[in-house]
């Protein structure tokens, strides 16, 4: 599976060593990130991907490049990939650093990675998670690289045969899945978390809500246990069903509330 490469304003090989060992993206965790897939030769919803980019990086303090560097550098990215691309993800960490969690001085290092298009399995399971999501934490709703908690997650829903695991808040109320959004259907009215639950402000997620009604609501994780339908959002994802929770087989999947969603989503891409 070749993936493109941009580092700095020029494109490498994707084996070519290409960022410094020293950089605090490596050592910790010091960067945010977007990913985005291609329609057509172009990154979906580039705009508001870019606009999510500044606030994330706002949120811990980096300073990015400016708009229209990151732009060409992205075009640069997906002409080269050609017609194998599919998705795109842009990096930006603090750069190079000392040991340590004190900043170096001489920038940003900014990657761009185009690849194939994610495959999805047509319905999704998902399994729930018995540690939750801190919506008090500065981070929370940060798109930040630092995403060890995600990839354990994730690694405990593959053991289960499941594609997603999902999170509870502090609170105890429903909040989001380790690389997703979610929505859940109850009585015929859509819900999603709101972003006050600590989840993160997902593009698709805003788009969902922008073309269907939904209702943002604190929602008891135990709403899991008696929803009707349930579907994840991500920018690789769009608008993904629900088949099973923990062990729980939803009805009709999709129902039709999710189907709504997902058609008027498709519509966007038109």
């Amino acid at each position: 599976m070749s993936i493109t490469v941009w580092v700095n304003g020029r494109l490498v090989d994707e084996h070519e060593p290409a960022i410094m060992a020293t950089d605090h993206g490596l050592t910790v965790g010091d960067g945010v990130f977007e990913s985005m897939k291609i329609v057509r030769g172009a990154p979906f919803a580039l705009d508001r991907h870019l606009v999510r980019l500044r606030l994330s990086a706002e949120g811990i303090s980096l300073k990015l490049p400016d708009d229209a560097w990151l732009r060409a550098g992205i075009q640069d990215a997906i002409e080269a990939a050609g017609p194998s691309a599919g998705r795109l993800r842009v990096t930006v960490t603090s750069g190079p650093g000392p040991l340590g969690s004190g900043r170096g001085t001489t920038g940003p290092t900014t990657l761009i990675h185009v690849g194939p298009t994610t495959v999805w399995s047509t319905f999704a399971r998902v399994i729930t998670m018995d540690w939750p999501r801190n919506e008090r934490t500065p981070l929370a709703g940060v798109k930040i690289i630092s995403y060890a908690e995600n990839a354990l997650a994730l690694a405990r829903a593959r053991e289960r045969h499941a594609d997603e695991a999902l999170f509870a808040n502090t609170q105890g109320n429903l909040c989001e899945g380790s690389g997703s959004n979610v929505f859940v259907a109850i009585d015929g009215v859509l819900y999603t978390p709101p972003l006050s639950a600590g989840c993160l402000a997902g593009v698709t997620r805003e788009l969902v809500c922008d073309v269907v009604d939904v209702v943002e609501a604190d929602l008891p994780f135990d709403v899991l246990g008696r929803c009707d339908e349930l579907f994840l959002t991500s920018s690789t994802r769009d608008v993904h069903p629900v088949s099973h929770i923990d062990d729980r087989p939803l009805g009709i999947c999709p129902g039709p509330l999710t189907a709504r969603a997902a058609e008027r989503f498709a519509a966007l891409h038109a």
